[in-house]
């Protein structure tokens, strides 16, 4: 499921314009909606991004653009205006919700954290 229009008419303020070249050559960027169409659809999916459907941009630049707007602060402003948008329209239900965590062994008597090792596990 792509952006509706009027999610589109929201977040596109969001998105900062991409940098540009003083010289004016390079390639044209690459449509900031498809772009983050993209990114939802791996966000969405769990998928690895060489996944990505031949519908959305090369995933190759859907990453670079998710980093960038990671590091610039704008995917969560965007993330956010898209879960309250949802949940306004009834389409987001938190009544459930389940935290992915990592397993880690204690020695009793130890204060230290430590990974098992895998001869250990498999034994």
């Amino acid at each position: 499921m792509d952006l509706t229009d009027e999610q589109w008419e929201i977040l596109e303020p969001l998105i900062p314009e991409p940098p540009r070249r003083a010289d004016g050559r390079g390639r044209p960027w690459r449509d900031a909606r498809e772009v983050l169409n993209g990114i939802i659809w791996v966000l969405r999916t769990g998928a690895p991004w060489h996944d990505l459907p031949d519908r959305y941009p090369p995933y190759q630049t859907c990453h670079r653009r998710f980093q960038r707007w990671v590091e610039e602060g704008a995917l969560s402003g965007i993330l956010e205006v898209l879960t309250e948008d949802l949940e306004e329209r009834g389409a987001l239900d938190l009544s459930e919700c389940f935290i992915d965590g990592t397993f880690v062994v204690t020695k009793k008597g130890e204060h230290r954290w430590e990974r098992p090792s895998r001869a250990k596990v498999q034994s």
